[in-house]
């Protein structure tokens, strides 16, 4: 098989709803778009029995090399960025999932180094957030001057520590603003709420996590779905905002639109060579 008919091989990291849904549409459809599921990682390896065939389960990520993945997609949790990011770019290209890891200045500084040292391409996906790629125009040319977003969700869909979680106890009767500040501070106290942020420092650069401003809101009145608010503006009073309403389940972390958005971003993944790419 010549190299432009090779299935690109997608190796997945995390089994719960997302990388579920992943690994069904490379089954179902990956064919099509000239792709192929290499192997299926889950801390939990009994998980995958029953859904995943066993000679694409593995056991050790350690030993992700022996599948021979093209492109590595992590939507587990942002610890694998952190000590398995250098060593997947070094021999594929890596689709951060979740990319509040890259909160770490010197984990993004690592990756990054890693990206462009290899060749390969480090993937930021836009998941739950809407015009990131206009967002990171806009700061290529020198126009973004501040940028805010904002995430309102019903409290049961919040996975938060520290203080966090206790000031969570109150909005279970009324609205109530958990934290707004730098998005640099938020991304560890709520690793997995907050990937929209962390996603939109990427795309602003400039600005980076520490002039991104976040704030998150819990709402029990708001049971069906997340809101992502994001507001730019540039000089001569140039602004931008938008409002997306993400229907989700009861108390799920990801809403139901953000999941196509992530099949969207793969396939967008075709090697993009030794740098940060927002998809």
């Amino acid at each position: 098989m010549s190299e432009s008919q090779r299935k690109r091989r997608v190796g997945i990291v995390g089994y719960g709803h997302l990388g579920q849904y992943l690994v069904k549409r490379l089954q179902d459809d990956g064919f099509q778009h000239g792709l192929e599921l290499a192997f299926v990682w889950n801390r939990d390896s009994r998980k995958l029995e029953g859904s995943v065939p066993a000679e694409l389960r593995l056991e050790k990520l350690a030993d992700f090399l022996a599948c021979h993945p093209d492109i590595i997609v992590e939507v587990a949790h942002p610890c694998i960025a952190r000590e398995y990011g250098v060593s997947f770019l070094k021999t594929a290209d890596f689709m951060v999932g979740s990319p509040t890891a890259l909160a770490d200045s010197g984990t993004e500084l690592e990756l990054r180094e890693a990206a462009r040292k290899a060749g390969h391409t480090l993937y930021i996906p836009s998941g739950a957030l809407w015009g990131g790629q206009d967002i990171q125009r806009l700061d290529d040319g020198g126009m973004l001057q501040a940028l805010t977003v904002t995430m309102v969700k019903h409290p049961d869909s919040f996975r938060l520590g520290g203080h966090l979680g206790e000031l969570l106890q109150g909005a279970r009767k009324e609205r109530v603003e958990l934290y707004n500040g730098p998005v640099r501070q938020l991304c560890p106290l709520a690793p997995n709420n907050v990937n929209t942020m962390a996603a939109a420092c990427m795309a602003a650069s400039s600005l980076g996590f520490d002039g991104v401003k976040g704030c998150l809101i819990a709402d029990p009145n708001l049971p069906d779905c997340h809101v992502v608010e994001v507001e730019a503006t540039g000089p001569g009073g140039f602004s931008v905002n938008t409002r997306r309403k993400n229907p989700a389940a009861s108390g799920a972390v990801t809403g139901a639109a953000t999941f196509a958005a992530f099949w969207s971003s793969l396939l967008v993944c075709q090697g993009h060579g030794g740098r940060v790419y927002l998809c």
